[in-house]
């Protein structure tokens, strides 16, 4: 059930994604449909933490976290838009699902074993070839476009995203080893389970966007702007619910599996919508490769041979 479940998270996000270009193609500003996207967001995340758990508790040091986690999302949206603006969407967000696999990496030099991060020759095998894939659908489509400024973003793009995970699994940490302690826990387990973190993330984000519209705008929001910032928070809300219920529902076995499943997925749907709405020329070898690289980089290797 937790892999079909996010698949329905995969489609939802894929379609925000979708509403995110077609703003940009209705006349609209980046930071205008982040700005209403990012509050419909925020709305969202509080029904679906402190309202359906029924958890009210108040952690200022959490609150801060979610405050610099919401910085730097704000940034890292900005930076995408900024690339959608510049190149193809198909392959703007496989480079940007291609990032779920590096935090890993990252978590095993920093954590190590002792807190449950492995990393395997098939993740590094599968991370090479997710770099093989993506450099050969960049070259392939470099021609097309402004490849240099589209680089540019996306690189930064990228990164930002892998900072923006690693603050996810650095909270995770803190729930799932409430005994540990020092400079990497710096919270305490009843703070880092405060459900206002989501609420408060997205909030600083949108926060931020709207003083960015505010600031650089040179004309009024248009209605298709609103309309596509709306569905795109829906949209987007509606896909998070259904990965908090994945990784809910999910077994042991699935849970190795379903964020993979969901990188995979968003790339598919967009490439699609990106084939079917912009005529896209989209390298499908290359982005098979790609996908591939991703599945086999970010699976849980030592859970799927543990229950195999």
């Amino acid at each position: 059930m937790g892999i079909q479940l996010m698949l329905l998270a995969s489609f939802f996000v894929a379609i925000s994604n979708f509403c995110m270009r077609r703003s940009i193609d209705s006349g609209g500003s980046t930071r205008g449909f982040l700005m209403i996207m990012l509050s419909v967001i925020a709305l969202i995340a509080v029904f679906l933490n402190p309202i359906r758990l029924a958890d009210f508790s108040w952690s200022y040091s959490m609150a801060l976290f979610a405050v610099v986690a919401g910085i730097i999302l704000s940034v890292m949206l900005t930076s995408l838009g900024k690339t959608l603006e510049s190149g193809p969407p198909g392959l703007t967000f496989a480079a940007l699902n291609a990032s779920t696999v590096l935090p890993m990496l990252a978590m095993v030099l920093l954590f190590g074993s002792k807190f449950g991060y492995f990393y395997t020759m098939w993740n590094a095998f599968g991370s090479i070839l997710m770099v093989i894939g993506l450099f050969w659908a960049g070259c392939s489509a470099m021609r097309s476009f402004h490849f240099q400024k589209w680089l540019l973003f996306m690189t930064a793009t990228f990164f930002l995203h892998i900072l923006f995970l690693l603050f996810f699994q650095w909270r995770a940490l803190c729930i799932n080893f409430p005994e540990a302690r020092g400079l990497f826990f710096p919270f305490e387990n009843s703070e880092a389970c405060c459900q206002w973190f989501m609420p408060i993330m997205y909030a600083t984000a949108a926060l931020l966007q709207t003083f960015f519209y505010f600031k650089t705008r040179v004309k009024a929001l248009n209605p298709l702007e609103l309309q596509y910032g709306i569905y795109g928070g829906l949209t987007n809300g509606v896909g998070t619910f259904f990965m908090l219920l994945s990784t809910e529902a999910s077994t042991s076995l699935e849970h190795a599996a379903i964020f993979p499943v969901f990188a995979i997925t968003v790339i598919i749907f967009c490439n699609l919508w990106g084939r079917w709405f912009y005529r896209e020329k989209i390298n499908w070898a290359a982005n098979g490769l790609c996908l591939l690289g991703i599945l086999i980089g970010s699976l849980d290797w030592k859970t799927l041979l543990a229950t195999s």
